[in-house]
């Protein structure tokens, strides 16, 4: 792993925004390869530093905000097409509103039936549920085809034999990946490198198979004190280009 690359590189990084300090001297190094939980308390920077990662090298990056980034009043199709918008020119992006083009069609056709969405792929978002909006957003990340995929709480609104299903395709169809979770198990299970946050802070780096849940959870329990139960500054929106 040492002869990797490196994707991703933050020096005491500090951020604040309407004078507070929502990171605060954040140094980590990500290579490439590697598959890292990004854990902690709402609040806690996540969000803010998948953002700050993000703006290093966006177009070799996958991206998953929170809330999924869709567009209600187009169908699940044109929502996973939007995916591809970087390698097709505009002229033929248009006509896809249009008339939906062969070899993407049948491209997301095969992906929505990995996904369980066959049935819903010329349904608006707006008729969908929660946990099948965030299926299609999944379908649109893994549509981009880059090799790094960012996700800010990427299946926390689907059932958990899925959520175990669709992480772990996830995580085989990019080669380095940075996932937001509140679900220990899932980041133990399924990552290889598990960053605790709290505060603003990292407080904790380590390797998966150096932490058990009972490890995690006291970083938990300590962002419960009461020096800790200040109202959280609001988090960085993300800046999504065409992912």
């Amino acid at each position: 792993m040492s002869d990797q690359q490196v994707l991703f590189q933050l020096s005491a990084h500090s951020l604040e925004l309407g004078g507070h300090t929502v990171l605060d001297a954040v140094s980590l190094s990500i290579r490439a390869g590697e598959k890292v939980a990004l854990l902690g308390p709402s609040g806690a920077g996540k969000t803010t530093l998948l953002n700050q990662l993000y703006q290093q090298c966006p177009e070799q990056i996958a991206l998953q905000p929170q809330g999924g980034g869709l567009v209600d009043l187009l169908s699940v199709y044109q929502n996973v097409f939007i995916g591809a918008l970087d390698r097709v020119g505009t002229c033929a992006a248009l006509w896809n509103l249009v008339r939906p083009l062969r070899t993407h069609r049948d491209a997301i056709t095969k992906l929505t039936e990995t996904l369980g969405l066959e049935t819903k792929l010329w349904h608006s978002l707006d008729r969908l549920s929660g946990g099948q909006r965030q299926r299609v957003a999944i379908g649109r990340a893994l549509y981009r085809q880059q090799p790094v995929f960012l996700g800010d709480e990427p299946v926390s609104s689907v059932d958990p034999l899925q959520a175990q299903m669709l992480l772990d395709y996830l995580l085989q169809q990019h080669e380095t990946a940075v996932v937001s979770l509140h679900n220990r198990r899932l980041a133990l299970e399924h990552f290889d490198r598990i960053i605790v946050m709290r505060d603003g802070r990292i407080c904790c780096d380590r390797a998966a198979t150096e932490l058990d849940s009972e490890a995690l959870d006291a970083f938990y329990q300590e962002s419960s004190s009461p020096e800790s139960e200040q109202p959280a500054p609001s988090e960085t929106g993300w800046a999504i280009t065409a992912s």
